[in-house]
């Protein structure tokens, strides 16, 4: 029931589509004034880039929340040498494929042995660690919690390699379907070549 609850929001809210730079941008404007932009690769359809942003208790629009895609990373105003001191800190960010949830961890040069993947169901999360106690985090699965389906260890497997600890979870079959819907209505939106890559919605 809850996947309809989000296939209808998703349908209800107001959008607008951009073609830009070899790829269909899509704005997202929910009742409740949240904003979702995603981003599609125009070849293949893969989705680059999903972020959340909502309005600041003023009313102003807050930052934007990269849920999939490559972290930000706002050099411009960090002082070159805490770039070279902070280069080796592990970075997290999410690249889904078709058929899986896709995390990757960069800058973990140890050994896959080291490294134990769980899912934590009672807590609705993943859990990374190390047995050199180097690494530990825990991460949701935004998608599996909008449309409140539970999460399942049989479907989760990493590998390591490249110093990029690699994480996939197997999509369950409500989530394909409610993807291959999604974008089959998101081709069929008229969009502009031109203007902001940022889309705005009024």
């Amino acid at each position: 029931m809850a996947v309809q609850c989000w296939e209808a929001l998703l349908k209800s809210s107001k959008k607008t589509a951009l073609i830009h730079d070899g790829k269909r941008k899509i704005h997202y404007l929910f009742a409740d004034g949240k904003e979702m932009a995603e981003e599609y690769d125009l070849t293949s359809d893969d989705l680059i880039v999903r972020k959340w942003r909502s309005k600041n208790p003023l009313g102003a629009p807050g930052q934007w929340q990269i849920e999939i895609g490559e972290p930000v990373a706002a050099l411009a105003s960090v002082d070159s040498e805490m770039i070279k001191e902070n280069f080796s800190n592990p970075i997290f960010l999410r690249q889904d494929t078709k058929t899986t949830f896709q995390w990757r961890i960069r800058n973990l040069p140890y050994p896959k042995e080291v490294f134990s993947v769980s899912v934590e169901p009672s807590e609705r999360c993943c859990v990374v660690k190390t047995s050199n106690k180097k690494y530990y985090k825990k991460f949701g699965i935004p998608d599996l919690d909008r449309c409140q389906l539970p999460l399942d260890c049989s479907v989760l497997t990493f590998t390591h390699a490249n110093n990029t600890l690699i994480i996939s979870y197997k999509k369950p079959k409500e989530i394909l379907t409610l993807e291959h819907e999604l974008l089959r209505e998101l081709k069929k939106l008229k969009g502009t070549g031109e203007g902001d890559a940022d889309c705005k919605t009024q």
